[in-house]
C-alpha cells in the first residue's frame, strides 16, 4: 500500500511534465511562424501594379483537384495569378515547380495545359518536376536554374514560408497573391501550413536539408522581348 501514494505522485508529476512539454512547444510553434511572417510580410504583394517586375515567375505547384475530388481553389488561383503577371508583362517567363511522382501525377504539366489554355505560350514555361516540396522548389531554383531575383505565385499564406527559404538561401524574392482570391485557407491546409513553417525553419537551420530532386545547374535561357 506505501507505493501507491508515490505512485500517484510519481503520475502526478508525469502529467505535470507533459502539461508543461505541450505549452512550450506550442510557444515554439507561435513564435517560429510569428518571425517567419514579420520577416517576409514586407515582400508580399496582393496588388500586381506594386509589384516589381522580374524575368521569372515561380508558380508554387499543387494538386488540380482536392482529394474529394473537387476542382481544387488553390490551384485554380495560382494559374490565373501567373496568367495575369505574365499577360501584364510582370514577369516574362514562368517556372512551373511542383510533383511527378510517375506518369500518372504530374503537378507541372497539369499546370502547363491550364496556362496555355489562357494563353500563355509553351516557350514561356519551364516545367520543374523536381518541386515535391515547397523548400525543394525554391532551392532548386537558386542551385538549378541559378536564379537571383523570382516572383513567387502561390496563396498569401503559403508565400510567407516560400519567401522565408527564397531569403535564407541568398535570394531576392518577391511573392504575389491578388486580393479577393476565392481560395483562401481552410482550416486543414492553413494547419498544415502552421507546422510546415517551423519544420521549413529546422530545414534552414539545423538539419542542412538539400532538395530531394537535384542536379546540375540548368541557367534559364529567356526569349528576348
Amino acid at each position: 500500500m506505501s507505493g501507491q501514494p508515490a505512485l500517484a505522485r510519481w503520475r502526478r508529476r508525469l502529467g505535470s511534465a507533459l502539461k508543461a512539454a505541450v505549452v512550450l512547444a506550442a510557444l515554439l510553434v507561435w513564435a517560429g511562424n510569428q518571425w517567419l511572417v514579420n520577416n517576409t510580410e514586407g515582400y508580399l504583394y496582393t496588388n500586381w501594379s506594386k509589384l516589381p517586375d522580374n524575368d521569372v515567375g515561380l508558380v508554387l505547384g499543387t494538386s488540380p483537384f482536392t482529394g474529394e475530388g473537387e476542382p481544387n481553389g488553390h490551384f485554380q488561383g495560382r494559374i490565373a495569378a501567373a496568367a495575369e503577371l505574365y499577360q501584364l508583362g510582370k514577369v516574362k517567363h514562368l517556372i512551373l515547380s511542383g510533383a511527378n511522382p510517375d506518369a500518372r501525377y504530374n503537378e507541372p504539366l497539369k499546370m502547363q495545359q491550364a496556362l496555355m489554355a489562357l494563353g500563355v505560350p509553351a516557350q514561356a514555361m519551364t516545367l520543374d518536376g523536381g518541386g515535391a516540396r515547397t523548400f525543394d522548389s525554391v532551392v532548386r531554383a537558386r542551385r538549378i536554374y541559378q536564379l537571383d531575383r523570382i516572383t513567387i505565385i502561390t496563396q498569401d499564406y503559403h508565400a510567407y514560408r516560400a519567401l522565408f527559404i527564397g531569403k535564407k538561401i541568398g535570394m531576392h524574392p518577391v511573392a504575389y497573391a491578388p486580393v479577393g482570391e476565392e481560395s483562401g485557407p481552410a482550416f486543414r491546409p492553413y494547419l498544415r501550413e502552421v507546422l510546415a513553417r517551423v519544420w521549413a525553419i529546422l530545414d534552414l537551420f539545423l538539419l542542412d536539408t538539400q532538395p530531394a530532386a537535384s542536379g546540375e545547374p540548368e541557367p534559364l535561357r529567356l526569349q528576348p522581348g
